[in-house]
Formats: C-alpha cells, sequence, structure tokens
C-alpha cells in the first residue's frame, strides 16, 4: 500500500510502498478515509521533543487524526465489527491503568502515540491499525463525513478537552487565544459554544477572519501592537484582565503574553507544544502568578469517554469541527504540507481524503 514515510529529520518525506498492517489480537485495521495533517508533524519532522524522550526514526509513518472503515478485526475484539466507520485518540491507552479506570485514559501509563512510535504507525497511508480496538476505537455518529472529524484525533479534541475539562468556562467569561492555527481556532469554537467572549491573536490577518467566523468577538494583530497583554485587557471590563487565556502556539512569546494577559484567579491553558527554540521550558512571571493566584494548566488529547460530548454537540448544531477545515489533499501533498507549517502561514486544518 502506499503511505507517507519519513526519512530522517528536515529531509522531504517520501510516499512509498509499504507492507499493509496486521492486526493484533486485541487490535483492529482500518482503510483510511481521511487524515488531518497537524503541526506536531511538523514538529516531529523537524526533529523536535528529544526533551521529552521521543525521537522519531526513518522509515515512521506519521498521521494521527484519522477517520476510517474497519476491514480487519482480530480475533479477541468484541465491540468492532467490520465495516464499521470510526476514529481514534492519537494516544492509544492501555485501558487498565489507574487513569484509564478514572477516565482520564488519555494520561495513560502505557500511552503509545500514533503516527510517533515504530510499532504505532500512522495514518498517512491507505490503511492504520488500531491497538487494543476495545479501548481506542470511536464510533462516529451515522452520516458523518469523514472529512468534518479528521481533527478530532488530536487539534480538536485536545482544544474541546482543555476548553471543556481543564478549565472553567462560564457564559460572559472572557477567553483570550494566541496563536490561530488549527488547535487555536478550534478553542475559539468551543469556547464560542460555552458562551464565552473571545479576543484572538495572531500575526496571520486570514486566521483571525477565520477566528471571527468560528466566534472571536475581537481580535488583535500581534505585530501591529507594543504590548499585546495590555491591549487583550484593554477589551475586558475595567482592563481587569481575561479570566482563560490559551497559548495555543507553543512558543516562549506566546505563553508568556497568554500569562500576562489574565486578571487575577485566571487560568491559563497551555495546549501549543514548544519548539527548538525552548526545548519544553519557558520563564515564567512566577511571583505575580502566586499574588494573582493564577492558574496554569494543559491539555493533551482526549479520553475516548469525551467524544460523545463532541458529537452530541455536533448533532444539537453548537460545534462544527468541519468549519475549521480549509482544504482537502493528496497523500501526495502531504509531505509538502507538513514542510510549510514551518512559515506560521496556513490557516485551519488541511486534510488528506485521496490515498
Amino acid at each position: 500500500m502506499r503511505a507517507v514515510v519519513f526519512q530522517g529529520p528536515e529531509e522531504p518525506m517520501e510516499i512509498e510502498e509499504v507492507d499493509r498492517p496486521e492486526p493484533d489480537p486485541d487490535g483492529v485495521v482500518v482503510e483510511t478515509e481521511a487524515c488531518g495533517v497537524c503541526r506536531s508533524d511538523w514538529h516531529a519532522w523537524r526533529g523536535d521533543w528529544s526533551w521529552i524522550g521521543m525521537m522519531m526514526r526513518p522509515g515512521l509513518v506519521f498521521g494521527h487524526e484519522p477517520a476510517g472503515r474497519v476491514v480487519e478485526v482480530g480475533e479477541d475484539v468484541e465491540r468492532v465489527s467490520e465495516g464499521d466507520r470510526v476514529t481514534n485518540p492519537f494516544n492509544f491507552s492501555g485501558g487498565t491503568c489507574l487513569h484509564c479506570r478514572n477516565g482520564r485514559a488519555n494520561l495513560c501509563e502505557r500511552s503509545m502515540p500514533m503516527g510517533f512510535l515504530d510499532f504505532a504507525p500512522g495514518a498517512y497511508a491507505e490503511e492504520y491499525p488500531i491497538p487494543n480496538a476495545d479501548q481506542n476505537v470511536v464510533h462516529l455518529p451515522d452520516g458523518t463525513d469523514p472529512v468534518e472529524v479528521a481533527g478530532l484525533g488530536c487539534r480538536f479534541a485536545t482544544a474541546f478537552h482543555g476548553m471543556a475539562h481543564r478549565v472553567d468556562v462560564d457564559p460572559g467569561d472572557w477567553v483570550a487565544v494566541h496563536g490561530c492555527g488549527g488547535v487555536g481556532l478550534s478553542a475559539i469554537h468551543t469556547a464560542d459554544a460555552l458562551g464565552a467572549n473571545i479576543i484572538a491573536v495572531d500575526l496571520n490577518w486570514e486566521a483571525l477572519n477565520k477566528a471571527e467566523v468560528l466566534g472571536a468577538d475581537e481580535t488583535i494583530q500581534a505585530d501591529e501592537v507594543q504590548d499585546v497583554p495590555q491591549v487583550v485587557k484593554g477589551f475586558t471590563e475595567r482592563s481587569r484582565g481575561v479570566d482563560i487565556s490559551v497559548d495555543a502556539l507553543g512558543i516562549a512569546e506566546t505563553c508568556r503574553n497568554s500569562i500576562n494577559s489574565l486578571g487575577k484567579a485566571g487560568q491559563h491553558l497551555q495546549i501549543g507544544l514548544t519548539t527548538s527554540e525552548e526545548e519544553g521550558e519557558v520563564s515564567l512571571p512566577v511571583d505575580t502568578m502566586v499574588t494573582d493566584e493564577r492558574e496554569f494548566y494543559g491539555s493533551y488529547g482526549m479520553p475516548p469517554n469525551e467524544y460523545d460530548e463532541i458529537f452530541r454537540m455536533m448533532d444539537r448544531g453548537k460545534i462544527d469541527p468541519g468549519k475549521i477545515v480549509t482544504e482537502t489533499i493528496g497523500l501526495e501533498e502531504v509531505p509538502e504540507q507538513i514542510a510549510s507549517f514551518g512559515d506560521y502561514e496556513s490557516v485551519g486544518i488541511p486534510v488528506v481524503d485521496e490515498f
């Protein structure tokens, strides 16, 4: 089958013929119908994240935002059948550790990030495997467009989990989102569904226009102002600062801007992961965080049990992940698309739908 294969850090990725996957006894094989192209793939392609123990080796198949149809089922699988249309979290879980039993399988002690490990190949391919299928398979509602849900595996799911379950977004709260790429736009769309007033911050005016379509009430083009946090605060009552602020990019500047945009008792949500410039470390205004009792939260994927919340909100018209999809591409366009993320000019979520 055809697949996009990693050749090494910043080496052009290649379309190659690789062996079709075989299901584990507890796993399934899925024919890929769509897969989002994520900035996390760009991080991996660059060779980032060695500081958290992730070393991508040549020969790996990327792709962790899939949707597709089950074509083969392992003998021990009980709740998945051939022909089922499914998606899955990007971070596969075992289902038995303390975190899994407490409904936080995204923090599984045996987590396997799809598309970043040799034994968990990704979905930039005609088919891909899902291990421990009874735990990791998420069934799609009837009639769901695979392109519309392709971003659920990572960006939309991470943003939804963060906004709906990690921080406390109440109707009427002010929320600032720093960085309006795919995950930032997903956070904006979710915050709007939760009734928040939203300030979107980015360098790219096209991304800011998209943010307005998805629910942003105010926008700030960061390179047009001298002090982003002060401009953010200016939109709030008595310039007190926002209730929740999100770093959806992961560079030192956006992280600090996010925290400095908060008011007293505000909550910072970190969604973006850092690059080789930061190597996982950012200096923060700790004393102010202490004296203002500002809180720092992270969001990493989403456990399988939360997908039904998204599907119910989609069914009621409250959210529409498909609105964040900005283009569809063929498998052969994936290498160039991933490399282009370094320009920080992409808007929304590109999705592969031709394999």
